[in-house]
């Protein structure tokens, strides 16, 4: 992006990424943004890639968690702490590789055009792995059945809000049931969302983690057991 308007801080949850870590803040910096990544209580040498990048570069902050609390909590720390930074734009951004940092200025364009409040980035579910592609699905439908969204990746992890946005979304969730709430509380809040289409590379890294069918049987689960606790 040749000049990048206002302020846009990319939140990274990052839960033991040595592999993976600092090629993609190195991606992101090198693009002109701000990084904000929540050490969700990694056990690997991640804590010790982040120290050493956070020293040489002040565009990057460290939030910790001291234990593994999950993707829910470790986005809920980051978005809460773009804003306090006085982020006017914030872009949420996986820690495994799997997205193109460029596609970042598609899902910031309708925020910057006053077009959307949310933007969800899109992957094509043709070059999905099948356990990826079957989880991913089911994920949309529970979001569509619990939340009364239809979306076409619920599960990206790339996304877009503005600050105001941002405010609104109150994540509950600790786990990966965390994308299908934020899509809830974007219409809870009456938020205009789109969604656009970005490129997803896949690596062993980025295949072993996400949403596979077990997760998403897992989630299932999880959903129905909180309803049958509230009857």
């Amino acid at each position: 992006m040749e000049s990048i308007p206002g302020n846009v801080t990319v939140v990274v949850p990052a839960y033991n990424e040595e592999k993976t870590i600092e090629d993609v803040l190195k991606a992101l910096l090198e693009r002109g943004y701000r990084v904000l990544v929540v050490d969700d209580g990694s056990r690997d040498s991640t804590p010790e890639i982040l120290r050493r990048m956070s020293s040489r570069n002040d565009r990057v902050s460290i939030y910790t968690h001291l234990i593994n609390r999950g993707l829910g909590a470790a986005l809920r720390t980051g978005l809460r702490a773009a804003l306090k930074e006085g982020a006017d734009y914030v872009v949420t951004f996986d820690a495994d590789g799997q997205h193109d940092p460029d596609d970042i200025e598609r899902v910031l364009k309708p925020l910057l055009e006053g077009s959307a409040d949310v933007v969800i980035g899109r992957r094509d579910f043709e070059d999905m792995p099948l356990s990826r592609n079957l989880g991913n699905t089911i994920m949309n439908l529970l979001t569509l059945i619990f939340y009364g969204c239809r979306v076409s990746d619920s599960q990206s992890g790339l996304r877009a809000f503005t600050s105001r946005a941002a405010s609104l979304i109150d994540i509950k969730s600790r786990g990966y049931g965390v994308s299908s709430e934020i899509i809830g509380e974007i219409r809870r809040n009456g938020l205009r969302m789109c969604e656009v289409t970005i490129r997803t590379i896949y690596t062993p890294e980025t295949i072993a983690k996400g949403t596979s069918t077990s997760v998403g049987i897992r989630i299932l689960l999880r959903l129905l057991l909180n309803i049958f606790r509230k009857i």
